[in-house]
């Protein structure tokens, strides 16, 4: 039955691109709430004073170098984790629960050592020579955190691992900017300005660490009213 002389037929592709729309606009949202997910996790501000106090025996011109040494082993663990860490949860029998559960309290005890300044740092005492993975590399940047939140992005939607990647790489990309001008952001802010700034990001991981933690419990839940 053919449309009447006022009705105007829809082609196929008028009906298909407000959804192609919305995919488009639904895969952003995601991406940069995973970036913004992984910046707050591996913490460039809370590391700056880090960064700092592991290079303060290094000659300023290999301190530019030492960082982006650094960053690149520490994306490149994420990587591995990311691309490896679903089939790493099955041959260790990891159930994605567990995960959320292990990541949630892991997240939740260093946000706690960033809102309580702890005299040695978020990750402990750093004192020593040149850093050489440890501890800028890891834990610092590619901290069990973050090495748990990537895990937990690939193995919930694999179908989305090109997303996950791109967020992975602006995190590290910011996160390289931040920790290359460390001394100039101490500087500026000064201590208590950078403790603050710590503090509040802190605040904001405490609240994604319960999130982590309700969701494993709210599965654990199901499984049993299941």
């Amino acid at each position: 039955m053919g449309a009447g002389p006022g009705v105007k037929q829809r082609r196929p592709d008028d009906i298909l691109r407000p959804l192609s729309q919305a995919k488009h606009a639904e895969m952003l949202s995601e991406l940069l709430s995973a970036a913004i997910l992984l910046i707050l996790v591996i913490d460039p501000f809370g590391n700056v004073p880090l960064v700092v106090s592991a290079l303060q025996a290094t000659p300023p011109a290999r301190r530019r170098w030492i960082v982006l040494r650094e960053c690149v082993i520490a994306y490149a663990v994420l990587l591995a984790f990311l691309f490896g860490g679903r089939a790493f949860l099955m041959l260790m029998h990891v159930s994605e629960t567990s995960l959320s559960i292990a990541g949630g309290v892991i997240l939740f005890l260093i946000a706690l050592r960033m809102v309580f300044s702890h005299p040695e740092g978020v990750f402990g005492d750093t004192s020593g020579s040149e850093p050489l993975l440890v501890p800028l590399a890891i834990p610092a940047i590619a901290g069990p955190s973050a090495l748990a939140t990537v895990m937990l992005m690939a193995s919930r939607e694999p179908e989305h691992i090109d997303v996950w990647l791109l967020a992975l790489t602006i995190a590290m990309a910011a996160t390289t900017l931040v920790l290359l001008a460390a001394g100039r952001l101490q500087r500026l802010l000064g201590e208590r300005g950078m403790r603050a700034f710590e503090r509040l990001m802190g605040l904001v991981l405490t609240a994604v660490a319960v999130e982590m933690l309700l969701g494993g419990i709210k599965s654990i839940a199901a499984q049993f009213r299941g």
